[in-house]
């Protein structure tokens, strides 16, 4: 057996060698560039899916630690029954936003504190799950990475009111941060619909 493998390795000719070489280094380059390739592909496409939570992400793990867990993230989502509110839903988000937002003049502090508790149940009734608020905020990211930012800034705000004293500014800030986010969540999605961070 080793004399038949010998015997092709003699019957080459250096310019077969060569060419052999040159082939197999094209294979390498082109497989390696590929890899690249597709590599550079996926995180433009969660760069632009999940916008400035990607950027977050990467701060926190590192770029190839963030893809991973941003792609885990939309597996979970993917499992989740998250669904549109009914028209009469809706309806009485819209209602209880209202209320909450009139009350701000007059209680401001109350006011954002409501409005969390009613941006919760507005998560609840659309079918996330009842979780800690970082999970909850990556859950949401997958759908709606345009307000994550508003989302955790005004969520900030108001856990700490009990706290810290949050100046007026801070509040009027979070009600509007607030107002994003109901707007956003209580938009009837189609189905598929990826808002992407723009």
């Amino acid at each position: 057996m080793q004399g038949y493998f010998s015997g092709i390795y003699s019957q080459m000719t250096n310019t077969q060698l060569l060419f052999a070489a040159v082939v197999l280094v094209l294979v390498i380059v082109i497989a390696v560039a590929g890899y690249i390739e597709h590599h550079r592909t996926r995180t433009l496409a969660l760069r632009n899916r999940f916008g400035t939570e990607y950027d977050r992400a990467v701060l926190k793990s590192g770029t190839r630690a963030a893809e991973s867990k941003l792609d885990d993230r939309k597996t979970r989502v993917d499992t989740l029954v998250i669904r549109d509110l009914g028209v009469t839903e809706r309806e009485r988000f819209v209602t209880e936003w209202h209320t909450v937002q009139s009350r701000f003049v007059d209680h401001p502090r109350a006011s954002v504190t409501e409005a969390d508790d009613l941006i919760n149940a507005l998560l609840e009734a659309r079918g996330y799950p009842q979780v800690s608020f970082e999970q909850r905020a990556a859950d949401l990211s997958v759908s709606y990475p345009r307000v994550m930012e508003n989302y955790r800034a005004a969520h900030a705000i108001a856990v700490r009111l009990g706290q810290v004293e949050a100046t007026t500014e801070e509040l009027r800030s979070a009600m509007i941060q607030y107002r994003a986010i109901f707007d956003e969540l209580a938009q009837p999605q189609l189905p598929h619909e990826q808002k992407t961070a723009a």
